[in-house]
């Protein structure tokens, strides 16, 4: 386990409080690592009162009072920063004018490049702090070069490296991720031996500002009615109606609400949206392999990679890592799949790995098939 920073020695540390399990731990072993720690616990939701449906949600009152309660467990100050409307701004209306464009974005990613790592970074180092620990599952590492490195986490099936993607070599030099190098029962049980109430918190899922997990349905009371078609990629033909694109997403097959099988007797996929007049595209999965994929607006966790760039890359959180020739020009990144991806949805997040460190990442913007002619099929927007 290693809580210290790039330098060494001991910091002054934001401890971001979010009321779970997780982050009450990388707290305590902040504390215990002999920082100087203060609990933060960011007030993300324009409507607080609104209590948690089962385990989704992260930014109720209850989970103020929970991190609250292991701030004083660990006896350390506790604070609550009001960053609702920021939040709103940067990641709620870039949710839902993304999926009104037809992309399909990851508001985590969106979070941690602007809110948690933006945002409550830079208040921590304006007020004179080090550092800022949070609960996320991911390493660090000083590289020979003296790059601090972000790397996977040892539990695979917690490691949250895709979504820090978007962090740069500033953001990381300033960062704590105490619980990499555990797995996720073992944090349970050590906040129970520290005698914390949130051991057995159930673990948050979804989109935290979705309680109730409906997206479809969140869209639609803020985007309203959209009808358009669900037309058939292959012929053609108009094989029902819905009444918004935003409520699909590229590689989806339930919900399409289509009234007669296709002659093959296949299910059907969303293989494209056209937002402008409403139009659902729908195939066979075949349709939807991708060996191209182009992402813009690049960030690297050090310096621009040379390129061509052999590596691996994730186009979903916990999604396989493909193996890949990336080539980067300015913001942009062309990446080459040796293994072919299916349902790759513009609006994601491509995060660039070589091995387990995380080189950058880029959002998707079109993917495509090469066909043995060398011409292209895909989806762009």
């Amino acid at each position: 386990m290693s809580v210290v920073g790039p330098g060494g020695g001991r910091l002054r540390v934001v401890a971001a409080m979010s009321g779970g399990v997780d982050s009450a731990v990388a707290a305590a072993r902040a504390v215990e690592a002999g920082h100087e720690v203060t609990g933060v616990h960011l007030a993300l939701s324009r409507n607080p009162q609104n209590h948690r449906t089962g385990a989704r949600g992260c930014c109720t009152v209850e989970d103020a009072d929970d991190a609250r309660r292991a701030a004083d467990v660990l006896d350390i100050p506790f604070y609550v920063w009001d960053l609702s409307e920021r939040f709103h701004d940067e990641v709620v209306a870039d949710f839902t004018a993304e999926y009104a464009a037809g992309r399909t974005p990851n508001p985590c990613v969106r979070c941690n490049e602007r809110i948690k790592f933006t945002a409550v970074l830079d208040r921590a180092l304006a007020l004179g702090y080090d550092a800022v620990a949070t609960g996320h599952y991911a390493q660090l590492r000083t590289g020979r070069d003296g790059l601090v490195e972000l790397h996977r986490a040892v539990d695979p099936g917690k490691d949250q490296s895709y979504v820090l993607g978007v962090l740069t070599q500033r953001q990381l030099r300033a960062s704590l991720f105490p619980l990499g190098d555990t797995p996720k029962p073992e944090v349970r049980a050590e906040a129970a031996r520290r005698g914390l109430r949130v051991a057995d918190k159930p673990d948050s899922h979804d989109i935290c500002f979705i309680a109730d997990g409906d997206t479809s349905g969140w869209l639609r009371e803020r985007l309203g009615p959209a009808p358009g078609r669900l037309v058939d990629a292959g012929t053609g033909e108009v094989l029902g109606s819905h009444d918004g694109s935003y409520g699909f997403t590229v590689g989806q097959r339930r919900g399409l609400r289509i009234g007669r099988p296709a002659s093959d007797g296949r299910p059907r996929y969303v293989l494209g949206i056209e937002p402008v007049s409403g139009t659902v595209t729908v195939g066979p999965r075949e349709a939807l392999d991708v060996d191209r994929v182009t992402g813009a607006s690049a960030r690297w966790c050090g310096p621009v990679p040379g390129s061509p760039l052999n590596c691996t890359v994730q186009l979903r959180a916990h999604g396989e890592a493909h193996r890949a020739v990336a080539r980067v020009s300015g913001d942009r990144v062309e990446v080459e799949l040796l293994d072919p991806a299916c349902g790759v949805a513009p609006g994601q997040t491509a995060v660039l790995y070589d091995g387990t460190r995380v080189v950058g990442s880029a959002t998707i913007r079109a993917a495509a098939r090469v066909e043995a002619s060398g011409s292209h099929r895909g989806v762009s927007l």
